[in-house]
């Protein structure tokens, strides 16, 4: 069974930053293109980033220039550094194999006010 479990969110201000890690088992982060994705209420789930076993990265456009993805393959982690933060990135965020698994974390809340 795949364990993920996200942690880092939180409430911040318009133009704050936040970083998130999840804690992945070791066997399907050890082949996967590892992902961020979010959902926000209402909204279908959106993929946000996106990191390869050969460190290729790729961002939502909406994402661009303000998000960053990184994986640790020592600790089975990715992170998620999220800068200049808009409301619109408001969303439960999960992390997952890209494509993802059947299984899915709780999740960590992430809410910027304006």
């Amino acid at each position: 069974q795949v364990q993920l479990v996200e942690s880092g969110g939180g409430l911040v201000q318009a133009g704050g930053s936040l970083r998130l890690s999840c804690a992945a088992s070791a066997y399907i982060f050890k082949i996967s293109t590892m992902a961020w994705y979010r959902q926000a209420p209402g909204k279908q789930r959106e993929l946000v980033a996106s990191i390869s076993l050969r460190v290729r990265t790729s961002y939502a456009d909406s994402v661009k220039g303000r998000f960053t993805i990184s994986r640790d393959n020592a600790k089975n982690t990715v992170y998620l550094q999220m800068n200049s933060l808009k409301p619109e990135d408001t969303a439960v965020y999960r992390c997952n194999a890209d494509p993802p698994t059947y299984y899915w974390g709780q999740g960590t809340q992430v809410t910027v006010s304006s």
